[in-house]
């Protein structure tokens, strides 16, 4: 297995303060981790990164499944 694939998406959190959101794969499953105890609001622009994020981390997943 290669190096760990992680990937950053900004937010904010419910007071607006700057966030940021991890997407990474451990053992085969997509991991996603928030701002502990709070909500991710996100704008349009960044849930098309979250998108982005996740389908890069579902190809690497299925590349570790081989």
């Amino acid at each position: 297995m290669g190096a760990k694939e992680e990937w950053q998406v900004s937010c904010r959190d419910i007071a607006s303060r700057r966030r940021d959101m991890t997407v990474f794969v451990s053992q085969g499953h997509i991991v996603i981790t928030v701002p502990p105890g709070e909500a991710a609001v996100l704008t349009p622009l960044e849930v098309g990164r979250l998108r982005a994020a996740l389908r890069d981390a579902v190809v690497s997943a299925s590349d570790t499944d081989m």
